[in-house]
């Protein structure tokens, strides 16, 4: 039986609807960062909680309700859950072949000080992972490599959570961009050149940031040539390829400058004094390896590899190829949701159905490429088969609750957004009226953290910010850009994010301390943002591209 989204549904008053149906989240913030529960079991007691909240005060149906949850967990399980699993797995085995050992060395022949390996893994490499595959693989791979290479699991799964900040708004290939310009019919040209006028301010940042979380301000100015080359090659490219190439290459040509540039200046400059962990001592430089040009290829080979096929499997032209060739998986029509549920106004002008399908690319999926990928490392590394096999199942027992965590994590997203209650708590920060830009990163960074997707929020929240701020007499490129820079610093703390990191270092069953080490590195972050939305409103207004003949 069809039915219609009530956004006020308690006494007509969105302030009252918007408190009771924000008890899940409430939740899952005292669980994380008070009760430090379990992330699986918060996650798991957050649907449940949800799904009476939502029946109880919306009145949704209750097998509608089931079956949007179900929606989410299968998209949780896939591609989420599919692209951390063989990314592990990938890095898995160059452990288990001992040809990490050559990278380790690599690396440290580059410099072998933790905040120099910092910049160049969790920031410039994770940020091309980000542009590449995005959807867990940057933090999954580049806190692998962290921990292979001495750094503390909580340092590690940290650092590459906050690095993962700068790159994300045009990760997998633009995707979250694209979503917005779709949502609300500007294109994504002009968003993105937005965006590329406010996140490399974060860009320059977030390496210092880095560097001072590790090592205090005092370490950080022993480093600081490097890590102004390594932002500030960053953010220039970041600001230049998003202003004049569109959503798509930003971050693969920003993080591939900010990565060449840092590691040919590293050739010419090191640090005074070598960083390491407290627990570790002093490096042991009397028992270096020496590894030949082809053995440190060969140990490369599968994130040389990885970077290929993750660089074709986002080409429009090969998921094309795989669309004509129809293999993927596609439920037109999701039964018990599709056609039952009506999105109402002042979301849309009259009520309009709110689709529900389910597609799954599994041969153009991200988590697809990695997993060829480490098919073929197999056979470079030198891994049997049998001992293969052996690693995957090992890998899956490692992730097995992180996997339940993505999964209670996108079904609590999915019935957030059939519900409305996404929409409920969106339309309270939209009725601020001229304070309405201040809050705008926040409905982004608030979307982030509901669905674990900057996509996903800009699909949710921009049309909402476009029509806002057309009636409070604001720029609406202003306002759907920053639901996507507002998004990125969300990413750090959506429990989707916690639980990749985690599982990549060894911290299963320790998300709660996860989340609390990152919260407060995400308020201030949001912070920052929320100072340059309301400068680029108020003060610099013509920082900002219009597009007169989108606005509608």
């Amino acid at each position: 039986m069809p039915w219609t989204h009530n956004y006020a549904a308690l006494g007509n008053s969105l302030a009252l609807t918007s408190l009771v149906v924000a008890i899940p989240i409430f939740f899952m913030f005292w669980a994380l960062a008070i009760k430090k529960m379990k992330a699986h079991i918060a996650g798991l007691g957050t649907v449940l909680i949800t799904l009476v909240d939502v029946v109880l005060v919306y009145k949704m149906p209750v097998g509608t309700a089931l079956s949007a949850t179900a929606l989410g967990i299968v998209n949780g399980l896939f591609p989420i859950a599919w692209i951390v699993l063989a990314a592990v797995f990938l890095y898995n085995l160059t452990v288990e072949s001992g040809h990490f050992e050559v990278i380790k060395s690599s690396i440290s022949s580059l410099s072998n000080d933790r905040r120099i390996q910092a910049l160049l893994v969790a920031f410039s490499f994770g940020a091309f992972l980000e542009g590449a595959a995005g959807f867990g693989a940057p933090v999954a791979i580049t806190a692998a490599l962290l921990i292979g290479l001495g750094f503390e699991p909580m340092y590690a799964a940290g650092i590459c959570l906050v690095a993962n900040t700068a790159p994300v708004a045009f990760g997998a290939i633009g995707s979250p961009i694209i979503a917005a310009g779709a949502v609300t019919g500007m294109g994504d040209f002009v968003i993105a050149q937005a965006i590329g006028r406010q996140l490399p301010f974060l860009s320059i940042i977030i390496p210092l940031y880095l560097v001072v979380l590790m090592s205090g301000w005092k370490g950080a100015k022993e480093v600081m040539p490097a890590v102004l080359v390594s932002g500030v090659s960053f953010a220039g490219a970041q600001f230049l390829s998003s202003n004049l190439l569109g959503a798509y290459l930003p971050d693969i040509i920003s993080s591939l400058t900010s990565l060449i540039v840092t590691a040919v200046f590293l050739k010419f400059w090191k640090p005074k004094h070598e960083f390491r962990f407290a627990s570790e001592g002093e490096a042991d430089t009397t028992d270096i390896k020496h590894y030949t040009a082809g053995q440190t290829i060969r140990a490369w080979s599968p994130f040389i590899l990885l970077t290929i096929m993750v660089a074709i499997w986002g080409t429009p032209s090969f998921k094309n190829w795989v669309t004509q060739m129809g293999w993927f998986v596609n439920i037109a029509h999701w039964p018990g949701l599709d056609g039952l549920v009506y999105k109402a106004a002042p979301i849309v002008a009259k009520p309009v159905v709110y689709a529900a399908s389910y597609r799954w690319d599994f041969f153009s999926a991200g988590g697809t490429a990695i997993l060829f990928t480490s098919i073929i490392s197999m056979v470079i590394l030198g891994v049997s088969p049998s001992k293969g096999v052996k690693v995957f199942v090992n890998t899956f027992k490692q992730l097995g609750t992180s996997i339940i965590t993505m999964s209670a994590v996108l079904g609590f997203a999915y019935l957030a957004n059939y519900s409305g209650l996404s929409y409920t708590l969106g339309l309270l920060l939209a009725s601020t009226g001229k304070v309405f830009p201040f809050l705008s990163p926040v409905l982004g960074w608030m979307g982030v953290f509901l669905t674990g997707s900057d996509t996903s929020s800009n699909a949710l929240f921009g049309k909402l910010q476009q029509v806002t701020a057309q009636q409070i007499g604001v720029n609406p490129v202003l306002t759907v850009a920053a639901n996507s820079s507002g998004g990125v610093v969300g990413k750090m703390i959506s429990p989707q994010s916690i639980a990749v990191a985690a599982a990549a270092t060894g911290l299963v069953g320790k998300e709660s301390d996860l989340f609390r080490f990152s919260l407060k590195h995400s308020m201030i972050f949001l912070v920052a943002v929320i100072i340059i939305i309301g400068l680029q409103a108020y003060v610099f207004p013509g920082m900002i591209p219009t597009l007169t003949a989108a606005i509608k």
